[in-house]
């Protein structure tokens, strides 16, 4: 079964609140097999619409990525990330 890719460009309006969800959402995307390629840091933006703050974790497979964004824990860490921030977010299986 293939890997995937959760990938996230967000800014953050509310450091505070989103502080909350960082430590949060991180617990739970370890809980379902999910670790970090890359946590913010510097970026150059090419395309698009630029956001300060990219994130990209791998995942054991699409279908544990997904159950991860559904999962109860996943969903309690997003109440603080909603209103402090703007993202956009995509799970995408590896080739």
């Amino acid at each position: 079964m293939p890997q995937a890719y959760w990938i996230a460009h967000v800014t953050v309006t509310d450091d505070a609140a989103y502080s909350k969800y960082a430590a949060l959402a991180t617990d739970a995307i370890t809980a379902h097999g999910g670790c970090f390629l890359a946590r913010g840091g510097r970026s150059i933006q090419k395309e698009g619409r630029a956001h300060p703050r990219n994130v990209v974790a791998v995942f054991p497979s699409l279908d544990a990525a997904n159950a991860c964004y559904e999962s109860e824990a996943y969903q309690e860490a997003m109440t603080h990330a909603t209103g402090a921030s703007e993202r956009d977010l995509v799970l995408i299986e590896a080739p």
